[in-house]
């Protein structure tokens, strides 16, 4: 019995139970829509059709500890008329060339502009949508071909021993649901990528970033239309001319422009605060109404930033199971893989939205990690030979009556954990990148 069957028989038995699957949130028309914009739709019919190879690529970054075969298998991912025959693992490599990363890109931008949009208006902070940006890396296989396309570090012990990704998320922030996701060589900067990203940031909505996407000129075409603002921590070298004081260590000031296209001066408003066990700060923004956006509300807005970081933490650390690299090792699969793992994150995060709706908590108390395990459960756990169908219903009961182990405990914003490095660099030698010799 194929995952979608058995989700919608399950309907059926049990209306209204949260497991209704991930093909509910995946609209097939968003997959058609995707292969159909590339050109990848499988014409004839093929050992493994390309929306098959869609779903192929989802699970590949949800099952990361499996064999691509193995996964393939779990989905149930085969034409009808040969359901005997395994997978050959040249097969589905040839399969995933034919698809591309195109059809997975367009998929992501389609779903994640619908999910995140939604889930920001459902959390509003004062008539705003709040949004977070951060960047980081992701180490991909060390190939020959990976390493001449993405690059990596380089320092003084000669190069990084894997090749490296660039990568630029923008997500709301409260729910964690990526909205925006760029990527590019290791070379990239950060302020970059986001560029590509600042006309997606949807009207009457906040961005809050680190001081690293602090670019006068990327702010203030952002801030020029829709009602669209900003928040971010200042750079130490920094400087302004007070031009209003709106209240303790909160002034209106002009910042100086110079550029084609800018206007000569700007003003914004700067707040100077002190936390316990961190040093004087100041954060810069476009909110200038000091009524309408007291100071201290958006002091504490600010440190919500560091869900950015959270949700960094779960892509890489929990649900790639701190797998030294991603698997692909050409780098069109290393994009097909990227993209991928960005709609698997969001799909996973639509689940959680959904059970801290039923918990009436936010979707920041919900346990990723036992998430995570249910949306895997769910992708290779409703087959038959596996889970007769008589007893899923009794199973979502029993996922129901142990919903409060999904929430987690409230958070302690009085808790002071500076950054430090807890485990020093190994003593042994680095394993340095093979090299092919001449020939």
């Amino acid at each position: 019995m194929k995952l979608g069957d058995a989700l919608e028989a399950v309907a059926e038995l049990s209306a209204g139970d949260r497991l209704e699957g991930l093909r509910q949130h995946l609209n097939p028309d968003f997959i058609e829509d995707a292969l159909t914009w590339a050109g990848t739709t499988s014409v004839r019919r093929r050992r493994l059709p390309a929306e098959q190879v869609v779903w192929l690529v989802i699970g590949m970054a949800l099952r990361r500890n499996e064999s691509i075969e193995r996964v393939a298998d779990v989905l149930d991912l085969a034409t009808p008329d040969r359901r005997d025959t395994l997978l050959a693992k040249s097969g589905i490599s040839r399969a995933r060339k034919r698809l591309t990363a195109e059809p997975l890109a367009y998929l992501f931008q389609v779903t994640a502009a619908e999910w995140s949009v939604r889930s920001a208006e459902a959390h509003r902070w004062r008539g705003l949508s709040v949004y977070g940006m951060d960047g980081t890396t992701m180490r991909v296989a060390d190939s020959p071909e990976n390493r001449a396309a993405f690059g990596g570090q380089t320092g003084p012990r000669g190069a990084s021993g894997y090749p490296q990704v660039r990568v630029v998320a923008m997500m709301a922030l409260r729910s964690h649901i990526l909205s925006g996701f760029r990527f590019a060589d290791y070379g990239t900067g950060e302020t970059t990528l986001a560029r590509d990203m600042w006309n997606e940031v949807p009207e009457n909505s906040l961005v809050i970033f680190d001081r690293a996407f602090l670019v006068k000129k990327d702010l203030v075409d952002l801030e020029t239309s829709g009602g669209r603002h900003w928040l971010s921590r200042t750079k130490s070298n920094t400087t302004w001319a007070v031009r209003e004081k709106l209240g303790r260590d909160d002034y209106l000031v002009e910042w100086e422009l110079k550029g084609p296209g800018l206007p000569s001066t700007w003003t914004l408003r700067a707040i100077h605060y002190k936390k316990r066990g961190y040093p004087r700060t100041t954060l810069l923004t476009s909110l200038l109404d000091a009524d309408l956006y007291p100071a201290k509300e958006v002091i504490a807005l600010y440190h919500e930033r560091w869900e950015t970081e959270i949700g960094h933490d779960e892509l890489k650390t929990h649900m790639l199971e701190r797998q030294e690299a991603i698997r692909s090792r050409t780098p069109d699969g290393v994009r097909q893989e990227l993209w991928g793992i960005a709609i698997a994150y969001n799909l996973v995060r639509l689940e959680m939205e959904r059970t801290a709706i039923e918990a009436k908590v936010p979707p920041t108390r919900i346990s990723f990690v036992h998430s995570l395990l249910l949306v895997r459960d769910e992708l290779g756990g409703l087959r038959g030979p596996r889970l007769p169908l008589g007893t899923i219903p009794k199973r979502l009961q029993n996922l129901r009556r142990n919903l409060k182990r999904l929430v987690l405990p409230e958070r302690r914003p009085k808790r002071v954990y500076p950054r430090a490095v807890k485990v020093k660099m190994s003593n042994y030698p680095r394993k340095r990148p093979s090299v092919t010799p001449p020939k």
